[in-house]
């Protein structure tokens, strides 16, 4: 079987549209972390993503019959423009369904590339079930955006590009995984030429289905898939990706949120370039092997596998960019009420930096503060400062791995109300669409009284929120019921350390 792949990708005509993208070094990465450090520039692309090459190997396989009648594919934005450009070189009709939450940047530019869109669902499984009902119906081929032998063979040519350059052939590489295309693809290839070579699939760690195939043997369906990495938003690894896969890595690295953030402006820093959340997964996953393991010397080739991504995003990444980086770390510090307070805990922290401070008046004893503070280097550690600060009398909670902290509280410092009684809180998730947050309004505050309430928009396909309810603890479960068919995700936070520090 590997053979025929390795026959599949040498023959896939994928540069009739794409192109051999440059492998660039990574200057400033290689010094920091002491390997030769090299990225692999899909960015570059016509479509800004490696999906070019999948979808028009696989059509340009289709036979005159199955051409004439047109495709259909279900994408949330890099798939559906890859489509909708081999559509216009091989003269195919191409239908696109997308979720309605889609930036309007991705849709504007599968319509520019010639395909038709039709927007359907809030979710990709949405509009992925309304597609196969529309390929039934009109009897049309569906491109697959990862599940394919000839898709694998497409994303495979990028392997071939890497082994072409035989001067500089990577200890590993490190490849971005959603459905499984790619790292099959290039995995299969690499590992058939030259064996010695490691390869590491990169993954979100809230969407992490393929870690969870491999450490259970087979694949597995996540209950929740996170959406900060939207372009590998997949709740199960690929059937025919996981078959080859499982046979040719090294292993599979996840990486948070903020590891991405960082990671996208180590590409900016190093390429000038500013790729998408998954886009960036591979340096993430890249820069912690060579953390944990200790690696020095080698040369690591990361995969940039595109560069769609909604401007309005910039903000959330810029701010969790620090965190990733392990330069800034966040407390949740109480001192004294009383004059020269602040200052004096300036001094105690010994000249370093503070980012963000956080405080408002709560009682005439004491003051609990929201800070922020800057590392010297990422090797410092958040515990030295914590040990410092505890030793010297503060009372300290290190809130640096706490999400609703980082994306709520620390907006809300200040909002005590001590007449709230009976809160209960819960995060939710909801699809960035008109209408959403007006539905979400209504329901809630037409049966219970919100105490509180916080979104911000960044630019994704789902908002976040915080909110507090006045809930009677013989009308929890009602609630949570509600809650449940109102179809937004949501998970009760009360506990929440941040939560109860600052805002309870």
């Amino acid at each position: 079987m590997k053979v025929d792949y390795i026959r599949k990708i040498l023959n896939a005509p994928v540069y009739d549209v794409a192109v051999e993208t440059p492998i660039d070094k990574a200057n400033f990465l290689s010094k920091r972390f002491q390997n030769r450090i090299l990225i692999k520039r899909e960015d570059l692309q016509p479509v800004y993503s490696f999906k070019i090459r999948g979808a028009y190997n696989k059509m340009a396989q289709l036979t005159d019959e199955e051409k004439s009648k047109g495709v259909i594919a279900a994408s949330a934005g890099n798939h559906a423009q890859g489509v909708a450009l081999a559509a216009v070189k091989l003269n195919i009709d191409a239908t696109i369904v997308m979720p309605i939450t889609t930036p309007a940047i991705k849709v504007d530019s599968v319509i520019e590339n010639g395909g038709k869109v039709v927007l359907h669902g809030d979710t990709f499984n949405e509009a992925y079930i309304h597609a196969v009902e529309i390929m039934k119906r009109d009897n049309l081929t569906f491109i697959h955006p990862y599940d394919d032998p000839d898709v694998i063979a497409g994303q495979g040519t990028i392997g071939m590009e890497i082994l072409r350059r035989y001067s500089e052939i990577p200890d590993a590489v490190f490849v971005p995984v959603g459905g499984g295309g790619l790292l099959a693809g290039i995995s299969v290839y690499i590992k058939f030429l030259n064996p010695k070579v490691k390869i590491f699939g990169v993954e979100a760690d809230n969407s992490a289905c393929l870690k969870a195939a491999m450490d259970a043997g087979k694949r597995v369906q996540l209950d929740h898939v996170g959406i900060f990495a939207d372009g590998v938003a997949v709740n199960m690894i690929g059937e025919e990706p996981f078959r080859v896969i499982k046979e040719n890595i090294d292993g599979v690295i996840t990486v948070n949120t903020d590891e991405i953030c960082a990671a996208i402006k180590d590409i900016y820093d190093d390429t000038r370039a500013i790729t998408e959340p998954a886009g960036a997964l591979a340096i993430a996953g890249l820069k912690k092997y060579v953390d944990q393991e200790k690696i020095s010397g080698q040369t690591l080739l990361a995969i940039n596998s595109g560069a769609n991504i909604n401007f309005d995003r910039l903000r959330h990444i810029s701010e969790r960019t620090e965190i990733g980086e392990k330069r800034e770390a966040i407390f949740a510090v109480e001192i004294p009420e009383r004059a020269g307070s602040f200052k004096q805990f300036c001094t105690a922290l010994q000249k370093r930096n503070i980012t963000e401070f956080n405080y408002r008046y709560s009682d005439s004893q004491k003051a609990l503060v929201f800070v922020g503070i800057q590392l010297e280097n990422p090797h410092e550690g958040r515990s030295l400062i914590y040990k410092d600060l505890t030793a010297m009398g503060y009372k300290v909670n290190d809130l640096s791995d706490d999400e609703i902290a980082k994306l709520h509280i620390r907006h809300m410092v200040g909002g005590r109300a001590p007449d709230v009684t009976n809160e209960i809180v819960f995060s939710f998730e909801f699809p960035e669409r008109p209408g959403a947050l007006m539905k979400f309004l209504n329901g809630l505050g037409h049966n219970w009284s919100i105490s509180m309430f916080h979104y911000r928009n960044h630019g994704a396909a789902y908002g976040r929120v915080l909110a507090g309810m006045q809930i009677n603890k013989d009308e929890v479960d009602l609630v949570k019921e509600y809650l449940t068919q109102l179809g937004y995700r949501y998970k009760e936070i009360t506990e929440n350390i941040a939560y109860k520090l600052f805002l309870n």
